[in-house]
């Protein structure tokens, strides 16, 4: 047993049996319980993560504090700075604490968690000078368990979700809809609602566009202006997210936030490592799923107030996606996520490369912070060092935008929430090495590690159950065969009945096809009605009929 620990022991004996405690006591009290626990070496027990060793001689060891995890955090610094293997730590730390981890491995780099590091790798020799540096005697390496997810189903096990699921809002934003645009797409979303219309994948929401388009003028009576050029505008940024690869994204089986929260037969955190190499070819592909996964767990988990440590921790690599371009709407969602999920338990963690990539409403919920080096080249990059380092708690032996500046690689400047939630003093802190490889892993060690996934085969076959692609060919299919038949028993008709029908008075005389004009209709009252008026329409004609085909030929090839 460490001396921390034994101190702390001790203390928690002097206080239950009720001893005398003089000024000396109260200092020892004082300090043990605004400490977390620990033991010799920097080994973590269980309520603390060690990040590093900072001071002259990087003896100070700096802590993240479970119980503060969930004020969330932001690691930021430039290009090649350090800010994935800072991750990664993180990420190593969360799972022996017993909290699971949610990241996305933009590079391919962080799939290294699911092996341990090797004393042949090259850094090998760097990493136990380092670790003795900082007093990280108990340092080895190890492996932690890992979940691999993709949305392609390429390097991991699928990740989908539903049309519904996502919802008019998060869509808008993927396919950078305008004001009039969302509008529209909210009708149809409502539509679908009020005829049970289930939106599972991207056919579902095509169909359910082309009718939206065909019946505007029933549907703007009671919602608004709906548009055959905002429709179409949509139908042509669906074929767009298609063509990025985006509908492999919707579907089923959706995700189960429950398989992200999971732990280890040794009651690590599992740490689900989404594969981004290929998404982040579509940035706003990319921030969207983040971001849905982040408002399922807001809308899902329930309220456990301020946990001795968070159930989730979230880390949100390349920010700056999320808020690029961003309308206000969402940056304040975004901001009230930030703000409220901490008290569900789960913890979300920035990484960019500037702060100020971060609004700064929601860069005021971050508590926790890594900072490592800015290179001030230019105006912007000068006062954007300038208000970083406004952002830190001072330290009076030394200057903090020259640290910011002056840090080398593996170094960061930090700070972290102490006891009462308080901001921490800024410190250089020597970042501690991985435990697990750094750097990426082969094909074969990332199969074997699905292979071996305890969710394996859940995920891998897509279910085309019925849904509103469905639904709207079985209805446009009841129409196309009533107005084939109605027009089989107008052609088998003597020309008696068709002047009957027609109501014109018959003169005896051998009438070839009737010329007379249809029959007017009562108006139609209800969707329902609409929809059945506007598929006998479009089916009497050619382009009826393509429509049909093209919706089965997409029904026969999703199966």
């Amino acid at each position: 047993m460490g001396r921390g620990q034994s101190d702390r022991e001790e203390v928690r004996r002097a206080v239950k049996d009720r001893r005398p405690t003089g000024p000396v006591w109260r200092k020892r009290i004082n300090r043990v319980l605004s400490e977390p626990a620990r033991c010799e070496g920097g080994r973590l027990l269980k309520d603390a993560i060690f990040v590093g060793g900072a001071g002259a001689e990087h003896a100070e060891k700096q802590w993240l504090r479970l119980d503060y995890a969930n004020r969330h955090g932001l690691v930021a610094g430039a290009t090649g700075t350090g800010k994935t293997v800072t991750l990664q730590i993180l990420a190593e730390g969360f799972s022996a604490a017993g909290v699971p981890v949610v990241l996305a491995d933009v590079k391919g780099d962080l799939a290294g968690l699911s092996r341990p590091g090797s004393a042949e790798a090259p850094l090998h020799a760097a990493f136990m000078k380092r670790a003795g540096r900082i007093g990280f005697g108990d340092y080895a390496y190890d492996r932690f368990p890992v979940l691999f997810w993709d949305v392609f189903g390429e390097q991991g096990h699928p990740v989908r979700t539903t049309v519904a699921e996502m919802g008019p809002l998060l869509l808008s934003r993927l396919m950078e809809l305008s004001e009039a645009q969302e509008g529209v797409l909210n009708v149809a979303f409502r539509v679908a609602d009020e005829q049970g219309l289930a939106l599972l994948d991207l056919k579902d929401l095509q169909a359910l566009l082309t009718f939206v388009g065909q019946e505007r003028r029933a549907l703007s009576l009671r919602y608004g202006n709906v548009s055959t050029a905002s429709v179409g505008a949509i139908q042509r940024r669906l074929l767009v997210l298609e063509t990025q690869g985006g509908a492999a994204m919707f579907g089923e089986p959706a995700l189960a936030l429950a398989d992200l929260m999971t732990l280890d037969e040794t009651g690590r955190g599992r740490i689900s490592v989404l594969a981004a190499d290929r998404l982040m070819r579509a940035p706003r592909l990319y921030a969207t799923l983040l971001l849905w996964l982040l408002s399922e767990l807001f809308e899902e988990l329930p309220e456990v107030g301020d946990p001795e440590k968070p159930r989730l921790v979230f880390f949100f690599d390349e920010a700056h996606l999320l808020f690029d371009g961003a309308p206000r709407a969402l940056i304040e969602k975004v901001e009230q996520v930030a703000r409220l999920i901490r008290s569900k338990g789960v913890g979300v963690y920035f990484v960019t490369q500037n702060p100020d990539d971060v609004p700064e409403d929601v860069l005021g919920q971050l508590g926790n912070r890594v900072q490592h080096a800015l290179r001030a080249f230019t105006a912007r990059d000068r006062r954007a060092l300038k208000m970083a380092a406004e952002t830190y708690r001072e330290n009076p032996a030394f200057d903090t935008a020259a640290a910011i500046r002056e840090v080398g690689v593996g170094e960061a400047v930090t700070s972290f929430l102490e006891r009462k939630g308080a901001p921490g003093m800024v410190q250089r802190t020597l970042i501690r090495p991985p435990s697990s490889r750094l750097g990426t892993i082969t094909a074969a060690e990332r199969a074997a590690t699905i292979a071996a996934s305890p969710l394996s085969g859940k995920y891998e076959a897509a279910v085309d159950r019925a849904s509103a692609y469905e639904a709207l060919t079985a209805r446009a299919e009841a129409a196309a065969k009533e107005a084939a038949a109605a027009e089989a028993a107008a052609e088998d008709a003597g020309p008696e009945t068709r002047e009957y029908t027609a109501a014109r008075r018959y003169s005896g005389s051998r009438v070839g096809r009737s010329t007379a004009r249809p029959v007017r209709r009562d108006p139609i009252d209800t969707v329902g009605e609409a929809l059945g008026h506007a598929l006998v329409q479009e089916l009497k004609g050619t382009t009826g009929r393509r429509l049909v085909r093209g919706l089965f030929g997409g029904l026969f090839r999703g199966r």
